[in-house]
């Protein structure tokens, strides 16, 4: 079985599914947001759940979900649609399985689970309040984090495991380093186990700077950034990149860029998720709507410029128009594909695919030659597959 990497068509939000080319079909989940259905919303519950296994017990689950930063748009519908509390308690089993709430093996979160779950105004002045999806991630990340210290961090069942992603401060997240990854390393594990078939390099977030506050990093720009490296097939180990990001700004775009030159390596892709649902605010300072020339960030833009031969650009939005809209950012769109033009590589927005008024599914193959689109089915037969050229080895 190939893996592939489906986009979710959920309007301005991310909702990723990353399914791995082990036997065991492996899940990585990045980000929800699940809309009632109907007038237009696609039913993406439903198409998750079809894409998704069943356990011993019939239970729908994910190896891993992972939440880039807790925005509503990247976790609405958690509460609803998932499992959060020992697997023991699992109260779904005589349910439907439609009905049935999804199982999270593994969770992984960024150090922003040890920080209020509701919060005060800000130095912005704005009020940061936790939606309640995301106190829901919140108190479940909390949970197995409780639950790992009570066990010494040793056997570890699923259901219960975490790993904490990245720098904080104040060190919150001292004591906890048998389940914290930094940032700059390979995520060891995937649902406990060593996965030939993926490397999950994390970028960020990092260590802050001294002038940082906790409001600053509490908001986008302390969204998990990762670089997937997935293999095509199950005896294949020819990797493909993919660089992802949640709502990351330009600021910490242009740090990675300026900061760890020796780390620009991992920024390579053959697949981008545009950041903030392909925002002009993650390549430039300057307001697209209230600057009469605005510029791009030279750093930023060659953080988010390191496309492969054949790369692809894929924006998490509703469809991007000629107007003053950000996100998404017609503005972003023509830098992104003027950042395609000399790998020869395509833009594509989720909001259009395959059509604007009922959009799809967006789902990338991972072959031997790259990343293309995944064989259409059914009514979606005799659209073409649009391949990328040969992703080498790294």
């Amino acid at each position: 079985m190939a893996g592939d990497v489906t986009f979710f068509p959920v309007g301005n939000g991310d909702m990723t599914l990353v399914r791995l080319a082990d036997a065991a079909k492996t899940t990585v989940m990045i980000d929800c947001r699940i809309r009632q259905p109907g007038d237009g919303v696609p039913d993406v519950a439903a198409e998750l759940r079809e894409r998704l296994q069943r356990d011993a017990k019939g239970r729908p689950y994910v190896d891993v979900f992972l939440l880039s930063h807790p925005d509503q748009d990247h976790c609405l519908g958690f509460k609803e649609h998932f499992w959060a509390g020992p697997l023991a308690d699992y109260p779904d089993d005589e349910k439907d399985d439609e009905d049935k709430r999804i199982v999270i093996r593994e969770l992984w979160s960024s150090p922003l689970v040890f920080r209020r779950a509701k919060r005060k105004k800000g130095s912005d002045g704005k009020e940061h309040v936790l939606c309640a999806d995301a106190q829901a991630f919140d108190a479940e990340a909390r949970r197995r984090v409780n639950r790992n210290k009570a066990a010494g961090f040793t056997n570890i069942a699923e259901g219960d495991r975490i790993l904490i992603l990245g720098h904080d401060i104040d060190g919150k997240a001292e004591g906890l380093e048998p389940i914290r990854v930094d940032a700059g390393r390979l995520i060891p594990r995937i649902n406990g186990s060593v996965n030939r078939h993926a490397e999950i390099h994390l970028i960020a977030p990092r260590e802050p700077h001294d002038e940082d506050t906790e409001d600053e990093l509490s908001k986008n720009d302390s969204s998990v950034i990762i670089n997937l490296h997935l293999a095509a097939r199950p005896d294949e180990f020819e990797y493909c990149r993919f660089l992802t990001g949640g709502d990351a700004g330009v600021l910490i775009w242009e740090r990675l860029w300026n900061n760890h030159p020796a780390e620009r390596n991992q920024l390579r892709y053959h697949l981008l998720q545009a950041p903030h649902h392909c925002s002009w605010h993650s390549l430039s300072y300057d307001s697209a709507s209230e600057c009469d020339d605005p510029k791009v960030n030279a750093a930023a833009r060659n953080a988010l410029g390191q496309a492969e031969s054949g790369a692809l650009i894929v924006a998490s939005s509703t469809p991007i128009d000629d107007d003053k809209c950000d996100p998404p950012s017609h503005l972003a769109k023509m830098e992104y594909q003027v950042i395609l033009k000399q790998p020869m590589g395509r833009f594509y927005c989720t909001g259009e695919y395959r059509t604007r008024k009922n959009p799809e599914p967006f789902v990338l193959e991972i072959t031997p030659s790259g990343f293309r689109q995944a064989t259409p089915t059914g009514a979606a037969m005799g659209v073409a597959a649009a391949a990328a050229p040969r992703a080498g080895r790294v």
